[in-house]
């Protein structure tokens, strides 16, 4: 599980990430393969961002996160031959009749997707608290694929956010965050593209 390390003097939580979504690449010469390792510490360390967040409301979405990185890790450690990158991990899976990694694989792609929602319009929306910009990406993302006994203890999460300048003094130097935040998403939100294609393909299906 991850955990939050000491801000530094004059940066952000972003410096504190263990692995960045900007510091994973996307093999654009090979099918936009992403590397399996990469993303899932990039992913692992983004979970931090709901200890910021300072509610125990927020453990369920954590922990769900968690889970769905350790359904992919877990393949790739059996299998890691054929799992150095996710593209590959989900097809060979796929292959021997098994689609635990690639459900896992789904979730956390719609998790991270909310996530970059919430903050791209945190970051869009300066007026905007942060409930309003959370409720907003729950709607169009994992909402409509949840059942009716998880969405209200997403719903309550979502809630519990603090005030955004509480948010962003947690962050640490306001500015700063908010263009570490920018260059970020911009990276998150081209990885979550590309895996949501690739989750269309009818070969990535079960």
């Amino acid at each position: 599980m991850a955990f939050q390390a000491a801000i530094p003097p004059g940066g952000t939580w972003f410096d504190t990430l263990k692995k960045s979504f900007v510091d994973v690449p996307v093999d654009s010469s090979n099918g936009n393969a992403i590397p399996t390792s990469d993303f899932l510490e990039a992913a692992e360390s983004l979970t931090t961002l709901f200890d910021l967040l300072g509610s125990l409301a927020f453990t369920p979405v954590k922990n769900d996160m968690i889970g769905n990185i350790k359904k992919v890790r877990d393949r790739q450690l059996a299998s890691p031959a054929d799992s150095s990158t996710l593209q590959s991990l989900v097809l060979n899976e796929l292959k021997s009749k098994k689609h635990t990694s690639a459900e896992g694989l789904l979730w956390l792609v719609r998790g991270l997707d909310f996530t970059s929602q919430a903050l791209r319009h945190t970051l869009q929306n300066p007026d905007a608290e942060l409930s309003t910009s959370f409720r907003t990406a729950y709607t169009g993302t994992l909402k409509p694929h949840h059942s009716f006994m998880v969405k209200p203890i997403f719903s309550a999460a979502m809630s519990a956010t603090p005030y955004k300048k509480d948010f962003y003094a947690k962050m640490g130097d306001e500015a700063k965050a908010k263009v570490d935040m920018g260059k970020w998403l911009d990276a998150l939100e081209g990885h979550v593209r590309v895996l949501k294609e690739f989750q269309e393909r009818k070969e990535a299906k079960w």
